[in-house]
């Protein structure tokens, strides 16, 4: 096997990410910028992947941000999706965790690394293949899945899919472990389609191929990247019990399960998460989706903190004392209590060195951040 393809083995450890931190403080990282999630310290911003052309240059450039990104001690979150940018954002990440290494930089075990199946997808380093033609040659064709596997979001849950979908993401990023694996607004692309029952059928189904990747050390944790399904109230049609998914991963995989986390959006416009009380466990009710994770030890990712920039360019009051628009943005997300991390998206060099001049401050502490939000939201 040649170093290009070379398997990274291991995993995000206990060990390695505290000497991700320790080392992170001495470059100025602020020693308040990390969060304890399932033993691990992670920082409380992490780096998404979705925006960008399928071009060569635009994976060099989001290649190189994932480097410089962890390269500063300011992030050891890295979050990708089999579909972001037709698998080239999976390879890009694959490639800077090598050189990163190979610069003795790093280790495996400093860095938590997610990824998101169930989305149909093709491959950019096949461009001229589109992604209808690439599912009908690689799974229809080949009997994995059927035409009617795939619902009219765009989604497939068919075990097969999925299988295939990890051991393609491991093979994108030279991987012999991820350590988080979400299923990809799974309900959001199903709800029109099947019934709840049936749609818990098929999450079980899921949750069934996860933990057999678990069992074969492929795949640490597993969870739901979601859009809206925690986010809308109880007569939603699109609404999700927390607690029900929980049990079903519970059901599948015994008390050592390994659903530990979600994804959901959570920005000063999409507020839901702090806000709404939607979940109830066991006899416990009008929780928010925050709360019940706290309940059922379930850590939380954020997506669009920014809201893909448009917040930026909004009219946001200042608090204690920040007048930076970018901080007073991401500050409010970070230190929102029961987060680990939001996922923020950045690629052009400028933008890196911007958003990452937020991990030398300190997140608010609890009554900062009450104070911020009685000043947002009054």
């Amino acid at each position: 096997m040649s170093d290009s393809n070379k398997i990274i083995e291991g995993y995000a450890t206990h060990e390695g990410t505290l000497r991700f931190k320790n080392n992170s403080i001495k470059k100025g990282i602020s020693v308040n910028h990390f969060r304890c999630s399932m033993g691990l310290t992670l920082s409380s911003i992490g780096m998404g992947t979705y925006l960008g052309e399928t071009t060569k240059e635009e994976t060099e450039i989001i290649e190189n941000a994932v480097y410089n990104s962890v390269k500063s001690g300011a992030i050891n979150v890295l979050d990708t999706a089999i579909n972001y940018r037709a698998m080239l954002s999976e390879r890009s990440i694959g490639r800077a965790l090598k050189r990163l290494i190979d610069d003795e930089l790093i280790a495996r075990d400093q860095v938590f690394i997610s990824t998101k199946n169930g989305y149909i997808t093709n491959d950019g380093n096949y461009p001229m293949i589109d992604v209808m033609e690439y599912i009908q040659k690689m799974y229809i064709s080949t009997d994995l899945i059927r035409a009617e596997d795939i619902s009219t979001g765009y989604n497939i849950l068919n075990p097969n899919y999925i299988s295939r979908c990890i051991e393609k993401s491991l093979l994108n990023m030279c991987l012999g472990t991820i350590d988080l694996v979400y299923v990809h607004n799974s309900y959001e692309s199903w709800y029109d389609d099947v019934s709840f029952e049936e749609y818990k059928e098929k999450l079980s189904k899921v949750f069934e191929v996860y933990e057999r990747y678990r069992s074969k050390e492929k795949l640490r944790y597993y969870g739901m990247a979601t859009w809206t399904c925690f986010r809308v109230t109880q007569d939603s049609k699109e609404y999700l019990s927390l607690e029900e998914i929980y049990k079903i991963a519970k059901e599948v995989g015994g008390d050592d399960h390994g659903f530990r986390f979600i994804q959901l959006p959570y920005n000063l416009s999409y507020s839901e998460a702090l806000f709404l009380k939607n979940q109830a466990v066991g006899t416990e009710k009008n929780l928010t989706i925050l709360d019940a994770c706290k309940r059922l030890n379930i850590g939380v990712f954020t997506s669009v903190p920014l809201f893909q920039s448009r917040l930026l360019g909004t009219n946001i009051p200042d608090f204690l004392g920040i007048t930076d628009q970018l901080t007073k943005v991401v500050q409010i997300v970070r230190s929102t209590p029961n987060i680990v991390a939001p996922i923020i998206g950045h690629k052009k060099p400028e933008h890196v060195i911007q958003n990452l001049r937020i991990a030398n401050l300190p997140p608010l502490t609890t009554s900062e951040f009450n104070e911020a939000v009685r000043i947002l939201t009054k």
